[in-house]
């Protein structure tokens, strides 16, 4: 077992190991991602190495006696669900696929429903990746899982109320009616899970929203991009009936991607909108959007059928794009 590290000592070893460690927190964001697509959980997952000088702030600031085992948030990530009850399936996903250190779940904790504070739901797990630190210890992450309306009251009130090296307190009606915000949020959460669970069940949202919302999910495993919505709906409109009736079609596109992962990077990197071919030509548009990936799967299964359904539809150039893309000719 090693000595302590004093405050300075654990900002000097911090400096030196941050790279390891963002590498670390960028392959366990990756791996989330591609395990919630497989579970097809709605998330976002987010991740961060913390910044150098908000570890030497958080270390004088507390006033740890050892700051560098402390401080268990030097590499984060954040998952963040729709809604209340996806939670716990957030929380199965990580403690199925991880080595899990330790679970703070303040959601079983008695007496927390008499309190207006929004309930912590945090895992200390071992990041992803083989290297170890100095000591031969694997590095460590802490997994924050939230709904979307937790995730803006925790950002918004710890800009307020938590400010590292301020002396001054937060008036104490301030601090409650922040805290009375929660009853809002826990509303907001339930109103929300109610009326997806109605639109499920609605004859109106068919299986076109259902086959677009499991790629969504696929594709926020290989990109960021922001995309257009309403070209997603009237492509998703035409790639429907060239699948036809497949009740396992998700889970089949959901292994598509993973088999095929790296000509999908490398098509996105290549083709995608921040490259060279879109911003010279102004082509392969679909490229950056996400039902790209069932337009990739049905070229390389089911080429002729999706070309049939394709004509008279949609434009022919984006389909004879994304064919040269995937490397299919008729």
């Amino acid at each position: 077992m090693t000595a302590p590290l004093n405050a300075h000592e654990a900002y000097r070893r911090y400096r030196l190991e941050r790279p390891a460690i963002k590498e670390a927190t960028e392959l366990t964001v990756a791996y989330i991602r591609r395990r919630a697509a497989r579970k097809h959980l709605t998330c976002t997952v987010d991740g961060r190495a913390k910044q150098v000088s908000s570890f030497i702030k958080k270390a004088y600031h507390k006033g740890y006696k050892d700051p560098w085992e402390k401080i268990t948030d030097k590499a984060g990530v954040r998952i963040v669900v729709p809604y209340s009850s996806l939670l716990d399936d957030a929380l199965d996903l990580i403690t199925s696929n991880f080595t899990v250190i330790r679970v703070e779940d303040d959601r079983k904790k008695p007496g927390f429903e008499d309190r207006l504070q929004y309930p912590r739901l945090h895992v200390q797990i071992r990041a992803r990746g083989e290297e170890m630190d100095p000591n031969g210890s694997p590095y460590q992450c802490e997994v924050q899982i939230r709904t979307e309306a937790a995730d803006v009251w925790a950002r918004m009130s710890h800009s307020l109320m938590y400010k590292p090296g301020s002396t001054t307190d937060i008036p104490s009606d301030v601090r409650r009616s922040l805290y009375r915000l929660i009853s809002l949020v826990e509303l907001y959460d339930s109103e929300v899970e109610r009326g997806v669970r109605a639109l499920a069940e609605h004859p109106d949202f068919t299986r076109n929203n259902r086959l677009l919302a499991e790629a969504e999910r696929i594709y926020q495993t290989f990109s960021n991009h922001p995309y257009d919505r309403e070209l997603s709906e009237d492509v998703v409109d035409v790639l429907v009936d060239a699948i036809g009736e497949d009740p396992g079609y998700a889970d089949r596109l959901v292994e598509f991607a993973e088999d095929n992962r790296a000509t999908i990077e490398r098509a996105y990197e290549q083709y995608g909108p921040s490259s060279e071919q879109f911003l010279e030509h102004g082509r392969y548009l679909l490229v950056s959007q996400p039902e790209s990936l069932i337009i990739f799967e049905r070229l390389a299964n089911a080429s002729y059928d999706l070309q049939d359904t394709w004509e008279g539809n949609l434009e022919t150039r984006l389909l004879t794009d994304m064919a040269r893309i995937w490397g299919v000719r008729w």
